[in-house]
């Protein structure tokens, strides 16, 4: 799919006004109880094209909620990238140097590299070190159902079983471009009792994904005792699913060339029948399937280049 002729449903919203929050850090903003309980973020704009997460954020802002209990951080991302969002070229302003999701190991946060996204990140990255439970907005390049990453341990998945949405619930093995702030610290590691979700809520500039975004946002406030369960009655928008179904991914397809092309129609979450079938061209290099009913997940035409991870190739498990 060239996601150059995808329609623009989405219109980006006016975030100037979260800009001073009570952090120190612009768009940054943290609700204090005044009462004993967790710290719980919610993260939206990881990457400046994703409007949905803002456009959640921003309504839940103006309902001018306090949280029951602990406190709430509430954080516009990378704002430098959204604020060049370009509805005639959308996905250039998916960063503005690099990939703000894949700075969160201690040796980048901590390095001598330096670009717009490391400096937001170590802006942040007190602030996520100190929460709880983390919900991170996003949205994804090709059209696809809406898909939880639960990052590399099964704890996130459980948890996402108590959120009750979406349908399809993501375990994989991480980037090789660098860590995800999902995976950072306690969220990684499967002792630690610190939980975080990323939600993929559709295809970047659907309406539908705003909706998405928005009911993730209330159904995980709720699970997290920061609303009451009748405010999430009043406020959710989606039915929850029937049940709930999850990936494990083996092995991720990263571009070895700026040739790499599929061979096989990039469907998300297609599964390939047979082993060892030819999905994609690399330069010299042939991708093929390693088991049967190979679940193709999270496929993207988007963003072709050397180290880009491509497609995820998984199978569906019980927990």
């Amino acid at each position: 799919m060239n996601t150059k002729n995808t329609p623009i449903e989405l219109t980006p919203v006016d975030i100037e006004p979260w800009r001073q929050g009570n952090t120190g850090i612009d768009w940054a903003h943290l609700l204090d109880s005044g009462r004993p309980g967790p710290t719980v973020l919610v993260q939206a704009l990881t990457h400046g094209n994703e409007l949905c997460g803002a456009i959640a954020l921003n309504w839940f802002m103006k309902q001018r909620i306090q949280p029951l209990q602990g406190r709430l951080a509430l954080v516009f991302a990378n704002v430098e990238a959204y604020r060049g969002f370009d509805p005639q070229n959308p996905n250039a302003s998916r960063c503005v140097d690099e990939d703000y999701n894949r700075v969160w190991g201690d040796d980048q946060l901590f390095g001598s590299r330096d670009s717009v996204e490391l400096r937001r990140a170590r802006q942040l990255q007190p602030l996520v070190d100190a929460c709880d439970f983390v919900l991170d907005l996003h949205s994804m390049s090709e059209p696809c159902a809406p898909l939880m990453v639960c990052g590399k341990v099964d704890k996130n998945a459980q948890f996402a079983r108590q959120l009750g949405m979406p349908e399809l619930l993501m375990l994989d093995t991480g980037h090789p471009a660098g860590l995800r702030m999902v995976d950072r610290g306690g969220f990684g590691d499967p002792l630690s009792p610190k939980r975080a979700l990323l939600i993929e809520c559709g295809q970047h500039w659907e309406r539908a994904a705003a909706d998405v975004a928005t009911d993730a946002l209330v159904r995980f406030l709720g699970l997290t005792g920061m609303v009451t369960p009748q405010w999430v009655q009043q406020h959710h928008r989606l039915p929850l699913p029937a049940q709930q179904r999850t990936v494990r991914v083996t092995e991720a397809i990263t571009a070895r060339s700026a040739d790499f092309k599929f061979l096989v129609p990039v469907v998300a979450m297609d599964v390939i029948a047979k082993a060892g079938t030819a999905i994609a061209q690399d330069g010299d290099h042939t991708w093929v399937t390693p088991y049967d009913n190979a679940v193709m997940v999270m496929p993207g035409t988007a963003h072709v280049k050397p180290g880009n991870t491509m497609v995820r190739l998984g199978r569906y498990v019980e927990l």
